[in-house]
């Protein structure tokens, strides 16, 4: 199983909604954080750029009263676990072989993993960050089934984006889009995860 943690295991952690409060609280100005961040997160995502170096370029390029570490700490609090989804996640990672799927970049993502201690459950992070690659490009997804060394048809992708959903699919793996654990209990043993 491949999982993706924003929006599933975990709250969006850099999402539109995240940066519109964090921006907000920090009285950026919101269509010149917007543009700053289309711009840079491609870099971020793909591990290119460092969370000081995206802050930089976003937040930073002009004097504040407040520091990097005073954003990255707001950054880092918009992460929450899924509860219900987490527990069922550590449960199955007893009995199955579990990875992550998913685009952050590098800083956010290992903020969450030790945060959250994914690493109990899922054996490893087949990351933006790392692949240098983004979601929903299907080639990502070849590359977590190679590193994973499984075949596309004996896999699952859960993920709350339909065309993520969709591009794991379009590689052969089977494909869930979650919305809530209930939901993705009754999807997967209807693959046959118990």
């Amino acid at each position: 199983m491949f999982w993706d943690i924003g929006g599933v295991l975990l709250t969006n952690g850099w999402d539109r909604e995240q940066r519109a409060t964090t921006s907000a609280r920090f009285g950026l100005d919101a269509t010149d954080f917007a543009e700053r961040h289309k711009l840079a997160a491609p870099e971020l995502e793909r591990g290119r750029m460092s969370l000081a170096e995206y802050m930089e370029q976003t937040v930073f390029h002009t004097p504040r009263d407040f520091t990097p570490g005073d954003f990255r700490a707001a950054m880092e609090a918009e992460s929450q676990p899924q509860a219900d989804t987490l527990a069922y996640a550590r449960d199955l990672g007893q009995r199955w072989r579990m990875y992550a799927l998913n685009n952050e970049g590098r800083d956010l993502n290992e903020y969450r993993v030790r945060t959250y201690t994914l690493s109990d459950f899922l054996l490893g992070f087949f990351t933006s960050c790392y692949l240098g690659v983004l979601k929903p490009n299907p080639a990502m997804y070849r590359l977590g089934l190679d590193l994973a060394h499984v075949r596309a048809d004996e896999a699952v992708m859960i993920d709350d984006r339909p065309q993520n959903a969709e591009a794991a699919r379009s590689v052969g793996m089977h494909a869930v889009r979650y919305q809530n654990a209930a939901q993705l209990r009754e999807e997967l043993a209807a693959l046959g995860v118990k």
